[in-house]
């Protein structure tokens, strides 16, 4: 669908906008593939070509969630812990807009959701935004806050819940600088070490107390990555280094992850993830601390070994249904999680479908702790 009441864009933009290198743009949904968007703006003039996209998708979910674990919109990693439960929610957290702008060689993004926090369920249920990506592509080179490049997004099941069997995923956003030459990706980004009191919270300055800011942290995390593409599909292989430089120690954490987005028989495909090593917190979004304490009392860094495997088949050419399975363990914190579900989505017209997934979320440590959840989703993407 376009617009084409061109007077209204420039309405809003500055004169200078147009000449301007620097662009902005958002949304990229978890699923790899990004929408299309709405035209809201095309010039192809010689000396300046410009589109702007505005895009993203409204959902809401219905979810009921009984067992012993604490009712979430999603499951995490790290879950609040035991608590007897039986609750219906119902949000529209996940939706999302963006927009896209691309003047020649440059291209923006940047993206909002509401998982932003606050709000209540008495009077307005109302919840702030949250910026998810703002970014800036030039040719080989993408610079700012987007999926980290250890992330493999091809290999993310289609969910309902939001972001899946996340428990056992490498799933992180960060600032960072990423440079991409034909099959290879080599990227500097966010250093954070997770477990020596602090949260890696903001450090602008207003309301910081000085024990709240990260002391060290003095080197970037640094990802290489390598993608092989094909007609059966793909498969990547990735590397984290990092220095973990907090809590009394330094050391070199490394971590690798394997993935891939297998086609199978017709439109059908088969998508797994395994990652070893040291990842911390860039797996099962804040599963593990990056430093623990282990049964000596010395400080170490975390091992973490997590998979995911799924399935998608389709059952016609609007009916489809996904079965995932992801588990994390970690080695001194004993920790040992795990997610599993299965949906079934239909295609009601090109730009909406409607879902029902139910699924269970697994604590297996000290003791057995389990929720299983039953969702309803209805997304218009636009």
């Amino acid at each position: 669908m376009k617009s084409h009441n061109k007077f209204s864009y420039r309405a809003f933009l500055p004169k200078s906008f147009a000449k301007t290198s620097l662009v902005l743009a958002c949304c990229a949904a978890i699923s790899p593939v990004a929408q299309a968007g709405i035209e809201l703006y095309n010039s192809t003039d010689a000396d300046n070509t410009t589109s702007v996209l505005l895009g993203g998708y409204a959902k809401i979910d219905v979810r009921h969630v009984n067992g012993d674990l604490g009712y979430q919109d999603y499951w995490l990693g790290n879950n609040p812990g035991a608590v007897d439960t039986s609750k219906t929610g119902f949000n529209v957290k996940e939706s999302r807009v963006n927009l896209k702008i691309t003047q020649g060689d440059v291209f923006g993004f940047v993206e909002m959701d509401f998982f932003g926090g606050n709000g209540n369920e008495v009077v307005s249920n109302s919840v702030n935004p949250r910026l998810r990506h703002f970014y800036v592509g030039y040719q080989n080179w993408t610079v700012g806050q987007t999926w980290s490049t250890f992330m493999p997004l091809a290999a993310l099941p289609e969910s309902l819940d939001f972001g899946g069997p996340m428990v056992a995923e490498v799933f992180i956003r960060q600032a960072q600088i990423r440079y991409t030459y034909g099959n290879w990706q080599f990227a500097i980004e966010q250093p954070e070490t997770w477990g020596d009191g602090d949260i890696g919270g903001s450090d602008n300055g207003f309301g910081t107390r000085a024990s709240q800011v990260d002391e060290d942290e003095s080197i970037p995390d640094f990802v290489a990555r390598y993608n092989m593409k094909a007609d059966w599909g793909q498969i990547s292989v990735a590397a984290l280094l990092r220095q973990v430089d907090q809590g009394g120690i330094d050391e070199t954490a490394v971590a690798a992850n394997v993935s891939g987005l297998i086609k199978t028989v017709g439109k059908d495909d088969f998508r797994f993830q395994v990652t070893v090593g040291e990842p911390g917190r860039y797996v099962g979004a804040a599963l593990s601390l990056d430093i623990v304490t282990d049964a000596n009392d010395e400080v170490v860094v975390e091992e973490t070994t997590a998979f995911v495997v799924a399935y998608r088949h389709f059952w016609t050419e609007t009916l489809r249904s996904t079965a995932y399975y992801g588990k994390s363990t970690t080695d001194v914190q004993d920790l040992n999680r795990s997610h599993y579900s299965v949906n079934l989505i239909a295609d009601i017209t090109d730009k909406l479908d409607a879902g029902v997934e139910l699924g269970q979320f697994k604590i297996d440590d000290v003791v057995d702790l389990d929720s299983t959840y039953l969702q309803l989703s209805a997304k218009y993407s636009f």
